[in-house]
């Protein structure tokens, strides 16, 4: 089997583990990342954050986001126009949204719409990833075009990029391919994970 063979097969698996998921178990789920999250700094003080609307059985961040408002951080949700990168509409709790292509609910007529570059923090969803910040995602490339110009970049720097997960989908190792942006941290329902520590791209993870 070939590697985009394997990506796909271990793609639907991690994706159907994930639905799997009982309503409580989401819930825990949720509660535990932000745990994690709240040790992260940048997420209780940076101004523009950008999520996504959990589907497909992903971590939701239903607990992540009201903190955001209440501190008088924005945050922002990706939207998918014609171009091959994301830009990113701010929107609040119980504003429209609309499903855009892929079935994923977008703010409805945003006012304003941001580049991947004026962003501060951006939690990026993932279907698994390693300690090294190796991140599996959907096969579209759409965050690894964004964000293409942090590889030209001393990292970390902004915007910091965090992914979410559940523990189980930590893999030991991704192989990573060239076009892609490594995380900065990953925030799981059990711990937050800095990738650019020491050891973080060693065996003692594995």
């Amino acid at each position: 089997m070939d590697a985009t063979a394997q990506r796909r097969e271990l793609r639907q698996q991690l994706a159907e583990r994930r639905r799997a998921l009982t309503p409580p178990q989401r819930m825990a789920a949720a509660q535990g990342l932000r745990r994690s999250l709240e040790q992260l700094p940048e997420y209780l003080t940076d101004v523009r954050v950008a999520g996504y609307w959990a589907s497909n059985g992903e971590l939701p961040l239903n607990l992540v986001i009201p903190p955001l408002a209440a501190r008088g951080q924005q945050f922002l949700l990706p939207v998918m126009g014609p171009e091959t990168h994301l830009r990113f509409a701010p929107w609040r709790s119980g504003e429209d949204v609309q499903p855009n292509r892929f079935g994923i609910p977008e703010p409805v007529s945003p006012t304003e719409l941001l580049e991947p570059f004026q962003l501060d923090l951006v939690l990026v969803p993932l279907l698994a990833f390693d300690r090294r910040g190796h991140r599996l995602g959907y096969g579209g490339g759409y965050y690894d075009r964004s964000f293409a110009f942090l590889k030209k970049q001393a990292r970390p720097t902004e915007p910091l990029l965090v992914g979410i997960g559940y523990a189980f989908q930590e893999l030991p190792k991704i192989d990573a391919a060239h076009w892609d942006v490594q995380l900065d941290y990953i925030a799981t329902d059990q711990e937050l994970i800095d990738c650019h520590a020491p050891g973080a791209d060693g065996e003692a993870h594995a």
